[in-house]
């Protein structure tokens, strides 16, 4: 009787451990963000545990609902920060089960979803993402574009901030984001490329969000573009490397430790940021496949190194450089077969020194304007076909002076004013020297 007293016992307090342990593996929602881009909006559940889930919709009014078993009802959605246009509102619903939680998402019209759990991925935990896509507006912005054979078109550069979103990028010691880098910089470079008349800037994030490394090219195919250059902040695993660099399309992998190293981090933020992609694909690495190896991609691999070397000149002025030569390596950004691309790292945000700058208003500044100088000075002397800058490339004439010519000789000989001659060599006066190479406007 004793034995048997001690085994009911035994199973008694077995049966309240299990019982304890449920309750305390418990899964419960430890947060939410919602990340809003133009036309989707991304909500990531932060959960203490892999979650098992099933969602429908309801109509009139539009919902997404969404069933999570085992999980508590202990976060408060009111308190989250909502700016999307899709999302009305997030909250709770009566739950199927005592266990569940019912979260209903209500939407301003009919969407299309895409839902996905994600594992641990530093710095984030167990994570529940919905994305929300509204098939009726375009992907990206819409802006009128000139046709390439247009004559006098605008040369279109289309700028890329790296990261965003649910992807901070690199994280710097004093907790900068890269992405907040990235996107400062960009903004910048913007700005000083529409004040330059026959060029035209296309960001391909405007704001906080994530956009795939893959889906970045698209864009600037989208929009015809001349040039994609997508701008990043460096980082290693040591805190002592510093300095800019600028990377260009490798039709091998790469052969340097920061090259290996950079790739790495790519497919981590791919994990960070477009998981989604990952899950439907997992085949699909997104380096170089055969299509990169048509012959295409010739014009775009030369002009993309003639750029970077351009770029690095105007970069050496404000800034250490890392790599003095334009870097290689396969960067899922960097695959566009057909538009020129380049990747620049204005430093690092793994060094401290760098780390400051590069939050500095002014600094960032400074790296923008040398950007902007060495795209500048690429497209003068080598403007696309069918460009404003083409157009007046081809008008401009040059004529060495030779003993016994005169300013007034010269013009009379190419039908020009002599005032447009002096106007278009900065002349104060009449005089001109032999071996003076004088521009010659077209009338």
């Amino acid at each position: 009787m004793f034995w048997v007293q001690k085994v009911k016992n035994i199973v008694t307090s077995i049966v309240l451990l299990v019982l304890s342990f449920s309750v305390f593996a418990q899964n419960h929602v430890e947060g939410l963000r919602i990340w809003p881009s133009p036309s989707t909006t991304r909500l990531v559940f932060d959960l203490a545990d892999s979650p098992k889930y099933t969602y429908f919709t309801l109509s009139k009014p539009e919902r997404l609902v969404l069933d999570i078993e085992n999980t508590k009802k202990s976060f408060d959605f009111s308190k989250v920060s909502n700016d999307s246009n899709l999302v009305k509102k997030v909250r709770y619903s009566t739950a199927k089960d005592k266990q569940s939680i019912r979260v209903v998402i209500e939407l301003s019209k009919k969407l299309e979803q895409s839902i996905f759990a994600l594992p641990p991925t530093e710095p984030y935990g167990d994570r529940l993402v919905i994305d929300l896509t509204d098939g009726d507006e375009p992907s990206s912005p819409q802006i009128v574009l000139n046709s390439r054979s247009t004559t006098d078109r605008d040369i279109v550069i289309v700028i890329d901030a790296g990261h965003g979103g649910e992807d901070p990028g690199s994280i710097g010691r004093a907790k900068s984001y890269e992405k907040n880098v990235t996107l400062g910089i960009a903004k910048r470079l913007q700005t000083l490329i529409q004040q330059e008349p026959g060029l035209k800037a296309v960001m391909t994030r405007t704001g906080d969000y994530y956009i795939s490394p893959n889906k970045r090219p698209e864009i600037a195919r989208k929009h015809k573009a001349d040039l994609f250059v997508s701008v990043h902040a460096d980082a290693f695993i040591t805190p002592q490397p510093s300095g800019a660099s600028v990377w260009v399309l490798s039709m091998k992998r790469a052969n340097s430790e920061l090259g290996r190293w950079m790739e790495r981090t790519e497919r981590h933020s791919e994990l960070l940021g477009g998981a989604a992609e990952v899950i439907q694909d997992t085949a699909n690495e997104r380096y170089l496949a055969e299509a990169l190896l048509d012959m295409s991609m010739d014009h775009s691999l030369t002009t993309s190194y003639d750029l970077s070397r351009d770029v690095i000149s105007q970069l050496g002025r404000v800034t250490k450089m890392h790599k003095k030569t334009p870097q290689a390596a396969s960067l899922a950004v960097l695959t566009s077969p057909d538009i020129p691309s380049i990747l620049v790292e204005t430093g690092f945000i793994s060094n401290p020194r760098e780390e400051k700058n590069l939050n500095w208003s002014t600094y960032r500044q400074k790296l923008a304007v040398s950007i902007f100088a060495g795209i500048k000075q690429h497209f003068r002397d080598s403007p696309p076909d069918g460009s404003l800058w083409a157009s007046q490339k081809r008008q401009i004439r040059t004529h060495k002076v030779r003993s016994g010519e005169s300013l007034s000789l010269l013009a009379q000989r190419y039908n020009v004013p002599i005032s447009q001659l002096k106007r278009a060599n900065k002349m104060n006066s009449d005089v001109v020297k032999i071996g003076q190479v004088l521009t010659i406007p077209r009338t």
